[in-house]
């Protein structure tokens, strides 16, 4: 996860109805972020070649407007290299998924985790996503900034018609490799548009990696 602290009128016309910007501190944050998705069910039937893919998506955080306050991300842009994938995720949750090539390296040294690479673009926009961690992981700590930007239970997604729907997001309480060494690489101009591509070419105020865990993703429902 590469953070990056933006102002919040960046943010504000992406914002679905029914939430707000969610800021820790006064500040507000912008995330790209790379998952490997591995053993992927729907409905509790293995995704028949679609069970393990990459994903590079580019996020921000809101909260829920009203009695039930809940902690969410809103995507700017989801990347997969799997068509099937992203129409699905179109069709079912309307969001905003882009098929785009992809590999990533994962490399270890005596079942130590040292680096973590997401390459995505063809080969005149190709851009790579890696960070280089030290030591093992360790517990997240409560009220940290990881915390804030990983333990988000929700997504929201804007309608077509400018309606609001939600959908939970069930996963264990990760770990983290903190304060990593990242790069970002390439020309991310041909993936993202003004002025997320100059935000995301300036300096991130945060990186971390985490260890991940087994993800359940509920069906969408919509708000009032």
């Amino acid at each position: 996860m590469l953070n990056f602290e933006v102002h919040p009128a960046v943010l504000v016309p992406h914002v679905p109805q029914g939430t707000e910007l969610d800021a820790r501190g006064g500040r507000h944050f912008l995330s790209l972020i790379g998952f490997l998705f591995l053993d992927t069910h729907i409905l509790g039937l293995p995704a028949l070649f679609h069970q393990n893919f990459e994903e590079v998506n580019l996020r921000f955080y809101v909260r829920k407007v009203g009695d039930k306050s809940r902690a969410g991300v809103v995507f700017i842009r989801e990347m997969v290299p799997l068509p099937l994938v992203a129409e699905m995720a179109r069709l079912t949750y309307n969001e905003p998924y882009r098929t785009v090539p992809m590999h990533h390296t994962l490399v270890e040294t005596n079942g130590h985790l040292q680096s973590v690479e997401y390459v995505f673009g063809g080969p005149r926009d190709q851009c790579q996503l890696a960070l280089h961690v030290e030591g093992a992981a360790r517990e997240m700590q409560p009220g940290s900034e990881e915390e804030f930007l990983s333990e988000r239970g929700w997504g929201y997604t804007r309608q077509r018609d400018g309606g609001t729907i939600e959908y939970r997001v069930k996963h264990a309480r990760w770990r983290v490799w903190p304060n990593v060494g990242w790069e970002l690489n390439g020309p991310v101009g041909e993936f993202y548009d003004e002025p997320f591509a100059s935000i995301l070419s300036g300096v991130p105020a945060s990186a971390f990696v985490a260890e991940g865990s087994a993800v359940a993703v509920h069906f969408p429902e919509r708000i009032a």
